[in-house]
């Protein structure tokens, strides 16, 4: 039986303002070799009427006080990090030296495109490599989130479509979508059409068939569609649902968040996808997160190529690369500059280090951590689909709830006195007391196992003693907080008064 794990001793750490004293320093500095001056006189009204009241602490103070600080954060690099759809993936330490490389780092992003070839071909090489595992006829690297370039995405299909002659404001997405979805519509001046759930969490071609007649039928902007979807499963349908949206005059927006389940093994462009973002967080090992910024490439067919974000990376006759600025028909810029270098370093040394073969191995071994999840826990927790979850688990608190009274919040909390951070809670939305875990490729099964005899441990627990899951956690520095009063009158800055 798993016991709650954090053993030894937790800090509790005051804020760094409340240690030291007056006159303490950890640094020693020369004699002023310039001459003083009377800041009053110097900056007049902007003067400071009061000292800035900064710690004075010593070294050791200083640097005990941030370790300290980093031993309450739960990290990948400690345990089974089970977020969901966020996905917490292990990032090999090499991806960090790749793009720690002086050459790279220090690059300056005004730099003339002649003087930076070897970064340029590096972004050329990885727009192409992200092209070849989507499927797609070319790659835009600007987008610097997957919201971002759901909104890119978006974008480009409008420009498509107003090429035409047409301004169709229909979109279609199923409840399993990302959430995301629907927003981007808004700020495209579009309209979200929502196509419900239906019990097998799969969308049919009848169920987008019927969703676009009851529209009338010709207003059909396009379809955005996530797959696999927020419940972990397959969209099987999908061939048969792009032709329908075609056939009606509509584009195919693909959520390619979860390229991580499906790469080596299918591409969505081969079907008919017209455009697709990719999470570089999510898929391809860039840090997620407080490790980030984010990065969200979209990949598309030949026929959107014209109106992709400009400047487009190119590589000319000669084989130099260069920014081609000569677009007439192109939505424009999305961000400053052309998107998250360092994030795109950390992709290619992925991509280069895995080789074909290898991220398809690294999706099948997704897939397989994530069903044996499934397998193990859909008769402790209830299994809101029937079908096999591809890359990640989602179950459901409602038969724990309605027998004892604990929650899924609870069961999240109790988690992290058994050592393992919580997964995603609460979504996909369309699930009652969801719990969506995703174990990603690099777990192995004593981890796993050991998170299984967890959830099954707390699952007895709420059986037998149901006020001590409700009331964890127990063994954390800080222990169940009132969240409703922490989000309605948060004290984000400390003042002397509050001591």
């Amino acid at each position: 039986m798993a016991r709650p794990q954090p053993q030894g001793i937790k800090f509790r750490e005051p804020p760094i303002f409340e240690r030291g004293t007056v006159g303490r320093s950890g640094a020693s500095l020369s004699p002023l070799d310039v001459p003083d001056i009377d800041p009053a006189a110097h900056f007049g009204a902007l003067a400071r009427k009061e000292a800035a009241g900064l710690p004075e602490v010593s070294e050791p103070e200083a640097f005990r006080h941030f370790v300290r600080l980093s031993q309450w954060n739960f990290c990948i690099d400690s345990q089974l990090y089970p977020l969901g759809s966020c996905t917490m993936k292990y990032n090999p330490k090499i991806n960090e030296w790749a793009a720690r490389i002086p050459g790279f780092l220090k690059m300056h992003p005004e730099t003339p495109d002649e003087l930076v070839q070897g970064s340029l071909e590096v972004m050329w090489h990885v727009q192409q490599m992200l092209s070849a595992v989507s499927g797609m006829d070319a790659c835009s690297l600007q987008p610097s989130a997957g919201a971002q370039g759901e909104l890119t995405g978006l974008m480009m299909m409008r420009a498509y479509h107003e090429s035409k002659g047409r301004s169709p404001k229909k979109v279609f997405i199923p409840e399993s979508a990302h959430g995301t979805n629907p927003a981007s519509c808004a700020l495209n001046g579009l309209v979200a059409v929502k196509i419900e759930k239906n019990p097998g969490g799969i969308v049919t071609p009848q169920e987008v068939l019927a969703a676009i007649e009851r529209e009338g039928g010709d207003d059909v902007f396009g379809l955005m569609i996530t797959n696999p979807n927020t419940l972990g499963v397959y969209e099987k349908h999908l061939p048969e649902i792009i032709e329908v949206v075609h056939g009606k005059g509509g584009l195919v927006y693909g959520d390619g968040a979860n390229t991580n389940a499906i790469m080596g093994h299918a591409r969505p462009g081969d079907i008919g996808v017209d455009v697709i973002h990719i999470n570089l967080h999510k898929t391809f090992t860039t840090p997620h997160g407080g490790g980030g910024p984010g990065s969200g490439p979209v990949c598309f067919k030949k026929h959107l190529e014209p109106f992709q974000p400009g400047p487009v990376l190119v590589r000319k006759d000669d084989g130099t690369f260069a920014f081609d600025r000569d677009r007439p028909q192109s939505i424009g810029r999305l961000r400053a500059f052309y998107g998250n270098f360092g994030m795109f370093i950390r992709a290619y040394t992925y991509l280069r280090e895995m080789g074909g073969e290898g991220l398809k191995m690294a999706s099948a071994l997704a897939v397989l951590n994530a069903r044996y999840l499934w397998a193990m826990l859909k008769d402790t927790y209830a299994a809101p689909v029937p079908e096999a979850c591809m890359h990640e688990v989602v179950l459901s608190d409602v038969d724990l709830e309605k027998a004892t009274g604990v929650k899924t919040l609870d069961v999240a909390k109790r988690l992290l006195d058994y050592g393992f951070h919580a997964p995603t809670i609460y979504f996909p939305l369309v699930v009652p007391g969801a719990l969506m875990i995703e174990p990603t490729e690099t777990e192995t099964k004593e981890t796993l196992d050991e998170f299984i005899d967890a959830m099954k441990a707390i699952a007895r627990e709420a059986q037998e003693d149901p006020a001590l899951v409700k009331g964890a956690p127990h063994n954390t520095v800080v222990g169940r907080l009132d969240e409703a009063r922490a989000a309605r009158q948060p004290r984000l800055r400390w003042r002397p008064e509050a001591r």
